[in-house]
């Protein structure tokens, strides 16, 4: 399985009208008939004006093709695409391997956050490996929904996924999380591993499969 998050970003002003192109147009054209998504959100904190969305794959050869039989969706390609591209800035993507697939977070509505951290030179998947065995302590606080290491175009980064009912639960779930003598053991086996770290606050679309 190959993992794809995608990040777009538009045009001060133009949010409104992406989402409801995304909406109304682009996902009923594409539907999970070319790769499952598993999220799609707006930046809430960290970079703004951006959309962040998740895909699967079961390979990287089978992302190729799907994405080849996509272009041959009239809908996607003519009503789509044309419509969307004038609000986009710039597209990024990552592909990643898996480490704990995504699961969705009990409850109703979330906030989501999405840590990106890049690591020392091939240290990206052995820093998702500890943090995966540290999870006990860190999911006393609040739920993981994915872990992941970069296959393209950034090998070393590390990218994880976490759920909160809202922005006060987070902030008590990481005070809380600083304090614990397991969580403060994790920190200091993995921090030397790590270069840079990147946080950005999502909020669940209407048609986002995780709200």
């Amino acid at each position: 399985m190959i993992y794809e998050l995608r990040t777009y970003t538009l045009h001060p002003g133009t949010m409104p009208k992406y989402l409801e192109l995304a909406e109304k147009v682009g996902r009923p054209a594409r539907g999970d008939n070319y790769g499952l998504n598993h999220g799609y959100w707006t930046s809430e904190f960290g970079q703004l004006n951006q959309i962040w969305h998740l895909w699967s794959y079961p390979s990287a050869d089978e992302r190729a093709r799907l994405r080849a039989e996509l272009q041959k969706n009239e809908q996607w390609t003519k009503a789509y695409v044309p419509a969307i591209r004038p609000l986009l800035q710039r597209q990024d993507l990552r592909l990643l391997n898996a480490v704990v697939d995504p699961r969705l977070p009990g409850g109703g509505a979330h906030l989501y956050e999405v840590r990106i951290y890049r690591t020392q030179v091939g240290m990206a998947q052995p820093w998702a490996e500890l943090i995966k065995s540290y999870l006990p302590v860190r999911e006393k606080y609040s739920p993981l929904v994915g872990l992941w290491y970069g296959e393209f175009p950034q090998p070393n980064e590390a990218v994880h996924l976490w759920a909160y009912t809202d922005l006060n639960a987070r902030m008590a779930a990481r005070a809380a999380v600083g304090k614990d003598p397991g969580w403060q053991e994790f920190i200091g086996k993995s921090s030397p591993q790590l270069v840079e770290m990147q946080s950005v606050l999502l909020i669940p679309t209407s048609y986002s499969p995780m709200k």
